[in-house]
C-alpha cells in the first residue's frame, strides 16, 4: 500500500476532559506504570491464565491459535514479522497482536508488542525529532542490510486499532496510563488522519492527505478502514474530538458504494471528489485498485462489531442488505471467488480463508444456518495445530481469529472482567 508524507502535530489537550475519567480508573487499582500485581496489571511474574472473557465453542482453538500465533510471527522483543514478504513488520500487525492480546488476558505479550512499536515506528523528522505519535507503516531490511523503517508513513487503520485497543487494555487491566497514551494518540488521528469536506462533514482517509490524492480533486478512500465501534469508543474517552461524525460519514460512504457496483460489495480503494459527492473507479494501472479484495473483507469484521457492540441500527441493515449477494454465490457454487470486479465477475479463481472468516462473523448477525456451514466446511478443514492454511500467513491468522472472535467480547464485557478480577482480589 502506499502511505507517503507526514506532519507535524499540535498536543493539546483539556486538563478537565482527562481528569474525571482517570480519576475513575485509579481509584479502581494502582497505576501499570507501576507494575503492580494488583488487579492482575502487567507483572508476568503473576501468572496470568490466558483465557477469553466469555464462553463459546471457540475458546480452545482461539487460544491455541494464539499461543501458536506468539511463538511463530512474535518476537521476543515484541516485533511482529510478516513470514510471507520478506520478514518485514507493518504497523497493522502490531496493533492486531494488541488487540488479540486484550481479548485473551495477555498483557505480557500486549506490552511488549505496544513498546516495540512505540520505539521503532516513531516518525521522525531530519533532526531526529518524532513528529508525532502516528507509527511508521513499513518496518524491514533496508539494501545495505540493516533494519529500520522502510517507509516512515502512516495507515490509518493500524493507529485507529493500536487506539481501540488502548483503550480496551486501560479497561480489561485498569491500567490509566494505557487510556493516556489513547487520548494522545487519538489527537493524532484525527489531525492527520481526517479531513473536512465541504459539505461539513468530516471524513477519514487512509494516510496523509498528499499521498492519497488522486487528482487534485479527488481523494483515495478505504472503506474497510472505516471503524464505528472504535470511533464510538473514542468518543467516551476524547471529548475534544466529533468522532461520531466520522460515524455519520463513513455510513454514507458504504450506503453510496452499494449503489457503485454491480454486486453492492464494498470495495478495497475508491476514488472520490468531495465538491460533487461522486465516486470513480480507480485506474486499472494505478497500484491500488477498486475491486472486492483482502482488504474490503475487514468491513463486515468492523461493520459486525457495531451492530453488536452498540446495536446500530444502520450496521445490522447493511449486513442485511449486502450479504445476500455472498449468500446468492455460495449456495449457488459452494464456494466464494477471493475478488470480484466492480461488476461481479470473479477476479480470482482461488478462494480465501480470510474472506470465509470475515464472511462468517457477518453471517452469524444475518443467517446463522449459512455461517455454519461456511464453518464447517471453510473455516475448521484448513485449521491444524494452531494456524489456518500454513505457518507463513500472517494475514490470514488474524482474519481468521478476529473472523472467529465471539462478537459479544465487548468493551463493557471487558471492563466487567476487570472489575470482577479486583473484587475478587480485594
Amino acid at each position: 500500500m502506499m502511505r507517503l508524507f507526514n506532519l507535524r502535530r499540535s498536543q493539546t489537550r483539556l486538563l478537565l476532559s482527562v481528569l474525571p475519567l482517570a480519576l475513575v480508573l485509579l481509584a479502581a487499582t494502582p497505576s501499570c506504570t507501576t507494575r503492580t500485581a494488583a488487579c492482575a496489571c502487567l507483572n508476568p511474574e503473576n501468572g496470568i491464565a490466558l483465557e477469553l472473557p466469555v464462553n463459546s465453542p471457540q475458546n480452545d482453538l482461539l487460544i491455541e491459535s494464539w499461543q501458536a500465533y506468539r511463538s511463530r510471527f512474535i518476537q521476543d522483543d515484541g516485533r511482529v514479522i510478516d513470514r510471507e514478504d520478506g520478514d518485514r513488520t507493518v504497523s497493522e500487525g502490531q496493533a492486531y497482536a494488541m488487540l488479540r492480546a486484550v481479548a485473551v488476558n495477555d498483557p505480557a505479550t500486549f506490552d511488549r508488542t505496544y513498546t516495540w512499536a512505540k520505539s521503532n515506528l516513531a516518525r521522525l523528522d531530519e533532526a531526529g525529532e518524532p513528529t508525532d505519535l502516528l507509527w511508521a507503516w513499513k518496518w524491514g531490511q533496508r539494501p545495505d542490510g540493516s533494519w529500520d523503517a522502510l517507509d516512515p508513513n502512516f495507515a490509518t487503520d493500524a493507529d485507529i486499532d493500536a487506539a481501540t485497543a488502548l483503550i480496551l487494555a486501560a479497561r480489561r487491566w485498569s491500567c490509566p496510563q494505557y487510556l493516556d497514551d489513547a487520548r494522545a494518540l487519538l489527537a493524532d488521528i484525527w489531525n492527520h488522519g481526517t479531513l473536512d469536506l465541504p459539505n461539513g462533514n468530516r471524513q477519514l482517509i487512509p494516510g496523509p492527505a498528499e499521498a492519497f490524492s488522486l487528482e487534485p480533486d479527488q481523494i483515495i478512500l478505504n472503506p474497510s478502514y472505516f471503524a464505528p465501534a472504535s470511533f464510538r469508543l473514542f468518543a467516551e474517552v476524547d471529548p475534544d474530538h466529533d468522532w461520531n461524525s466520522l460515524i455519520d460519514s463513513g455510513y454514507t460512504l458504504l450506503s453510496d458504494l452499494s449503489e457503485f457496483s454491480a454486486t453492492g460489495l464494498p470495495p478495497d480503494w475508491i476514488a472520490y471528489n468531495p465538491a460533487t459527492g461522486t465516486y470513480r473507479q480507480l485506474p486499472l494501472d494505478y497500484p491500488l485498485q477498486s475491486r472486492y479484495s483482502f482488504d474490503a473483507f475487514r468491513v463486515w469484521w468492523r461493520v459486525a462489531q457495531d451492530a453488536v457492540w452498540f446495536n446500530e441500527p444502520r450496521a445490522q441493515a447493511y449486513l442485511e442488505g449486502r450479504t445476500p449477494e455472498l449468500i446468492r454465490r455460495w449456495q449457488q457454487n459452494g464456494r466464494l471467488p477471493a475478488r470480484l470486479t466492480l461488476d461481479g465477475n470473479a477476479e480470482a479463481s482461488f478462494e480465501a480463508t480470510a474472506h470465509y472468516a470475515m464472511v462468517y462473523l457477518a453471517l452469524t448477525q444475518v443467517d446463522p444456518a449459512i455461517a455454519d456451514e461456511i464453518l464447517r466446511e471453510k473455516l475448521q478443514p484448513v485449521y491444524s495445530n494452531g494456524f489456518w492454511d500454513n505457518d507463513t500467513a500472517y494475514y490470514t491468522q488474524n482474519l481468521a481469529w478476529f473472523g472467529l472472535l465471539p462478537l459479544d467480547i465487548s468493551p463493557d464485557r471487558l471492563q466487567s472482567t476487570a472489575e470482577n478480577l479486583c473484587q475478587s482480589q480485594e
